[in-house]
């Protein structure tokens, strides 16, 4: 069975889609099946339908924050992505996505009013300091300008009232974070920085 659903220390996830435009050298699907011990390739994506069947029915006992965060870049699922946070909202729960921020890449058009409305916080994965470290250590497959668009994806959803967090993994060097921080602090959005799962 295809796993759209996951826990995390008391925290729901959701797995929409194993699509995405980077191939990161330090993402989790490097030689990983799952998170815990639920599997994370799927060969189906879901449906709003599918994704609210595997939710638990117990959702009081969780986190009030769900995260649309699994095996891809949760946009390339966007129907079922919005769908799924309007029902999330309705019972009471906050909804974050984890992007690349390549969005507008991938629909070749602006989809930040959407993800603006669907998700409360809307955490971009920064990762790198300049476009040509970016493309060394994440591959998308837009090439350089894949770093501008993220910085402009996020720009845009913080101009339209969003939520918006840039992240980075610790791997990358105390120097480049510094860097980092520089750029985050000129486009006035938070950083946050993570460990290398």
């Amino acid at each position: 069975m295809d796993n759209y659903v996951y826990i995390l220390h008391n925290k729901i996830y959701i797995n929409l889609t194993n699509k995405c435009s980077n191939r990161c050298d330090f993402c989790i699907r490097q030689g990983r099946k799952g998170m815990g011990d639920t599997p994370l390739w799927i060969e189906h994506e879901p449906t709003a339908e599918d994704v609210i069947a595997q939710l638990p029915l117990n959702l009081d006992d969780f986190d009030d924050e769900v995260v649309f965060c699994g095996f891809g870049e949760p946009t390339y699922n966007l129907e079922t992505l919005d769908e799924v946070a309007s029902y999330l909202h309705c019972v009471d729960k906050t909804t974050r996505i984890n992007t690349n921020g390549q969005a507008n890449l991938i629909y070749n058009g602006d989809v930040t009013e959407l993800l603006t409305t669907a998700c409360d916080v809307i955490n971009v994965s920064l990762n790198e300091c300049t476009a040509q470290k970016y493309q060394q250590h994440c591959h998308s497959v837009f090439g350089e300008k894949a770093f501008d668009a993220l910085l402009q994806f996020a720009d845009k959803c913080k101009a339209l009232g969003g939520n918006v967090v840039f992240s980075v993994v610790d791997s990358i060097g105390e120097q480049d974070i510094a860097q980092c921080k520089i750029l985050a602090k000129k486009h006035n959005i938070p950083l946050r920085i993570r460990a290398k799962e």
